[in-house]
Formats: structure tokens, C-alpha cells, sequence
């Protein structure tokens, strides 16, 4: 899936071919922003004009926004628990990074 980012908020988009419209999603911590479009420069308006919305919101209410995730994860885990994840992922054909976004993704949706 594609992405674009605006104000520091990373969305991910694509095309729903059945419905011809492409859409996106924002996904913070405990917010989802959802927006879609029939062209590619209108997908990119709208998410642009619902992060401002969202911003305003936020000034509005004294809330203090929420930032997208980078992506990057920076963990400080115990030797005997990188030396096991290590054999695990090399086990799996996997590396690590994939093993362990694969081990993260089944924890996080439990």
C-alpha cells in the first residue's frame, strides 16, 4: 500500500477498484481519520483539508494532537532475549525485523 504524509501525519491510501475511489486512512493511537476521493489530486485535498480539521479540533477542545507512528521501533530487550529472537527469525528463513513485526502484529491484535 502506498502512503503520503502531511504535517507530520503519514497516511496509507489505494483504490478500490469495485467502488472507483481511492481512500486513506490515518491511524493514531486512539483516533482513525478515513477519507476518500474520486481523483488522485481530491484524495489529496481531502486528507490534507481532515489533518488541518483534526488540528483545529484539537486547538479547539485543548486536546493535544496525536502524532503517526514512523514506523521505527527502538527496543532494549535482555541478551538471552535478542539471542532467542535471533534464532527464531533465522529458524523461520525470516530477519529479525520481519520476525519480529510478524511477533508485534499477533501481540498487538490479541
Amino acid at each position: 500500500m502506498n502512503t503520503m504524509t502531511y504535517k507530520g501525519y503519514t497516511a496509507q491510501v489505494g483504490f478500490d477498484e469495485d467502488g472507483g475511489v481511492f481512500f486513506g486512512t490515518v491511524r493514531l493511537p486512539s483516533t482513525i481519520i478515513t477519507f476518500d476521493a474520486d481523483t488522485v489530486a481530491g484524495l489529496v485535498r481531502v486528507f490534507h483539508e481532515d489533518i488541518d480539521d483534526y488540528l483545529a479540533d484539537c486547538a479547539e477542545t485543548g486536546k493535544k494532537p496525536e502524532k503517526s507512528a514512523s514506523g521505527r521501533l527502538m527496543l532494549r530487550v535482555p541478551p538471552a532475549v535478542h539471542c532467542a529472537a535471533l534464532s527464531a527469525a533465522k529458524a523461520s528463513g525470516e530477519s529479525l525485523n520481519q520476525w519480529a513485526t510478524k511477533a508485534l502484529a499477533s501481540a498487538a491484535s490479541a
